[in-house]
């Protein structure tokens, strides 16, 4: 059973994960999270009667989900479980509502709550006649999503005084603070997972961060203007469990020397991206295969400017405050690539919070002027997660690039480490809801920052389980002293393995080795999984 402890998750992100791995996955799953403010609700909710304010007066989002129950509030002091396992249907979603009830009663004995019981007549776990879990779940083809929410100390006005908590007036709520129990989060994680592994299999567990500081954020991202100082980011590395790193004056092995050769056709290639004022993110990246792409006469070029938004741990991108887009950038790399008749360009973006959208309709004004100048050509966007907002995503998917590529970096107990103003669950939010549309989606992620074996497969599984179709995997570099230590160099045959555990977990292809990177043999991953131009889904 993949057991993920998420954090703090909007419901949509979390919704648009739990649908992919119900979709694609074959495994167990059991994501465990909290959520910002929100009400949902079923389809035979009864809104009228049961919603009793304003849901944006109170700062909560009013969302409708494909499962049974009437209105449920979720937020913040509020465990949430979303198991996705495997359940013949010949059972029926009662037996799996059975089964969450047993794995919250046993928990709630565990912690002290001794009068904590089922009723036959309504589903949830009951303590008296107070209801201190609600349950709801969906279940098609064999496979369960949606799941329960446990009351541990949650602002209780919002399932008193603005809602009817699951249509049921006259049944009061309560939680385990009000019971008279003090745990934590992290404590009723430890003992929930224990016994759901006695329903749904043993756990393999990751945890992204417990709790994401002000402080943890980029400098950008905070307001405070760029750039972000080493010892900060390491000592985040280091709450996350690595103490120490190499040092950026060792000598690299022999395989991770590039051998830079500037031949005719790298030149030529140069002169074709400065003729027309372009960015490559093979430049302001210092990324090692530079020669080895160029001379391939293939490029990633990087739009909406050179300056980024975030100040991640291992990027050398510039993080000073960004122009405003240039509105000629989409004809002008169109052109470029017309002029070098690319048959597959990959376009890649700085990240850009202070655009309203992220910047993604200039992404996809991109791919349009390049399917007017070379329809031919099969377009690859590699971009940031807009964070996470839906109608920002939508603006790249009606565009339909033929990859959709965004990557998660690395493992979920670093995520908080090395890139702050991203998250796990976004990510992969992210990938599903590209996958949903129909689009082939990609992601890469680093070796070398402190990740373990098992987690490395954790990844893998979890990538597979949302339908991912092709993976890339380099070695972290240290870019500078400012940047976050390399802990290892992983060995090549390290990569290769990697490679057939990905390809054997249902990933279509993994490229791995130590000087791949997001973009390298772009189109031989491409030509790997049979991409053809994207349709409308």
């Amino acid at each position: 059973m993949r057991v993920r402890w998420l954090g703090r998750v909007p419901y949509r992100e979390a919704l648009a994960l739990q649908h992919a791995l119900f979709e694609h996955g074959s495994e167990q799953h059991l994501l465990l999270l909290e959520h910002p403010h929100v009400f949902t609700h079923g389809p035979r909710a009864d809104l009228a009667t049961n919603v009793l304010v304003d849901p944006a007066s109170v700062g909560a989002e009013l969302v409708s989900v494909k499962r049974g129950g009437d209105v449920t509030y979720h937020g913040p002091g509020q465990l949430v479980g979303y198991p996705i396992v495997n359940v013949p249907n010949s059972l029926g979603a009662a037996d799996h509502v059975a089964a969450i009830q047993q794995v919250i009663v046993s928990t709630l004995h565990e912690l002290g709550v001794a009068d904590a019981h089922v009723k036959p007549e309504y589903p949830g776990v009951w303590v008296g006649e107070r209801k201190i879990c609600a349950i709801g779940v969906r279940l098609a083809n064999g496979r369960t999503m949606h799941g329960f929410a446990l009351n541990v100390h949650p602002d209780m006005r919002y399932m008193r005084d603005y809602i009817v908590p699951c249509g049921i007036a006259d049944k009061p709520v309560t939680s385990l603070a009000e019971e008279g129990i003090q745990a934590d989060l992290a404590t009723v994680v430890e003992v929930l997972v224990r016994h759901a592994s006695g329903q749904w299999g043993t756990p393999e567990r990751q945890d992204v961060a417990w709790k994401v500081r002000p402080e943890d954020l980029a400098p950008f991202s905070r307001g405070e203007g760029p750039g972000e100082s080493g010892s900060r980011a390491e000592a985040r590395l280091a709450q996350a469990g690595v103490s120490d790193g190499l040092s950026i004056s060792l000598r690299k092995p022999e395989w991770l020397r590039p051998k830079v050769k500037l031949g005719v056709e790298v030149l030529a290639l140069k002169k074709t991206v400065r003729d027309h004022a372009l960015v490559t993110v093979c430049e302001e990246a210092g990324c090692p295969n530079l020669s080895d792409c160029w001379a391939d006469g293939t490029a990633t070029f990087m739009v909406l400017g050179e300056r980024c938004t975030r100040a991640c741990g291992f990027c050398l991108v510039d993080t000073r405050k960004p122009a405003a887009p240039a509105l000629d950038e989409p004809a002008r790399i169109a052109a470029a690539i017309a002029e070098m008749q690319l048959d597959h360009a990959v376009l890649t973006m700085v990240a850009r919070d202070d655009l309203d959208d992220g910047g993604f309709a200039h992404v996809a004004q991109c791919v349009a002027a390049i399917r007017t100048a070379r329809p031919s050509t099969m377009i690859e966007t590699l971009v940031s997660d807009a964070k996470g907002d839906d109608s920002s995503l939508a603006l790249l998917f009606a565009a339909r690039p033929d990859v959709f590529n965004h990557n998660v970096e690395t493992v979920a107990r670093l995520q908080r480490a090395v890139r702050p103003s991203a998250g796990y669950a976004r990510s992969l939010g992210v990938l599903s809801r590209a996958k949903a549309t129909g689009l082939t989606i990609k992601t890469g992620f680093m070796l070398g920052l402190g990740e373990t074996d098992t987690e490395v497969e954790g990844l893998l599984a979890d990538l597979a389980g949302i339908g991912t179709d092709i993976v890339t995997i380099g070695q972290y570099l240290r870019p500078t002293t400012n940047h976050l230590p390399v802990a290892r160099y992983a060995d090549p045959t390290e990569f290769t393995r990697w490679k057939h555990v990905g390809e054997a977990l249902g990933i279509g292809h993994v490229e791995a080795s130590p000087l791949t990177r997001s973009s390298y043999h772009a189109k031989h991953a491409a030509d790997a999984v049979h991409v053809g131009r994207s349709v409308t889904a």
